[in-house]
């Protein structure tokens, strides 16, 4: 498939995904959507590929749906606001969650509305200090999507998720580090390489321990104590049979630097 609106590359293990239409701030249009879902299958498909970078072109990382152009469906209807959050917005949510490995966020410029919570749902955010995040829904008239209610207060707490959501406020990339909404606000000069470097790092980890520890944190939440220690024990036996915890085991003994295959 030949990309028009987004950059996707694959090397080394890592998997590099920038939106690309820096004019209209990286947001979301129909043809956006449909690279992005391929794009994403790409890595999922892809047995190569242990960390997925995803960032936005210019000085934006998202500004979430272009409301100049209306989502449209397949056969050319317009879609309305519930058709294209069902079609689109809750996959694209609900994959980046799911990926059997770490997806890094590296949030460029800002981050608003469905773009701010494109990036809450990746494992790891990492900003330039001159990055923003806004929930800008209610200057719409709407509500926070793309999993905002969810995530806003399990990652602030209730009462500063409310005041993001009810007064579409730019929260600064440093202030959302201080709050625990973002892993870390970086020079901006700096934000590249340390994604980079984050990303070497991750892709040198044991792939399949990332994995099972993001499901563990993912869904965690919806099950009881005694519900998640079990699932913990489940997780720990699958991992035990695992060629990366033998030579976990083998590294230990040597003294040396373990070399994580991800399998």
């Amino acid at each position: 498939m030949h990309f028009e609106t987004i950059d996707y590359s694959s090397a080394a293990g890592i998997a590099r995904l920038t939106l690309n239409r820096p004019q209209r701030l990286n947001s979301f249009n129909t043809r956006m959507h449909e690279e992005v879902r391929d794009a994403l299958a790409r890595v999922g498909a892809d047995a190569a590929v242990r960390v997925l970078i995803l960032t936005g072109a210019g000085r934006a990382f998202c500004a979430g749906q272009d409301l100049g152009e209306r989502t449209v469906a397949p056969g050319g209807a317009a879609m309305d606001l519930g058709e294209s959050i069902e079609r689109y917005y809750k996959p694209l949510i609900l994959t980046l969650r799911q990926l059997e490995l770490p997806v890094i966020a590296a949030v460029n410029g800002v981050a608003a509305g469905a773009g701010a919570n494109i990036a809450l749902a990746c494992d790891l955010v990492l900003a330039a200090r001159s990055a923003s995040f806004m929930q800008a829904f209610v200057h719409r008239a709407l509500v926070p999507d793309s999993g905002g209610t969810w995530l806003l207060p399990r990652l602030v707490g209730p009462a500063r998720a409310m005041g993001l959501a009810l007064l579409g406020e730019k929260l600064p990339a440093a202030q959302a580090a201080a709050w625990g909404l973002i892993w870390r606000c970086l020079e901006d000069e700096d934000l590249a390489t340390e994604v980079t470097a984050l990303a070497e790092r991750l892709a040198a980890a044991p792939t399949r321990a990332l994995a099972r520890t993001k499901r563990l944190l993912v869904e965690g939440a919806s099950r009881t104590l005694e519900q998640q220690l079990d699932a913990e024990r489940d997780a720990q036996r699958e991992l035990g049979y695992s060629a990366d915890y033998a030579e976990g085991l083998a590294a230990f003994a040597a003294k040396r630097e373990p070399r994580f295959t991800g399998r």
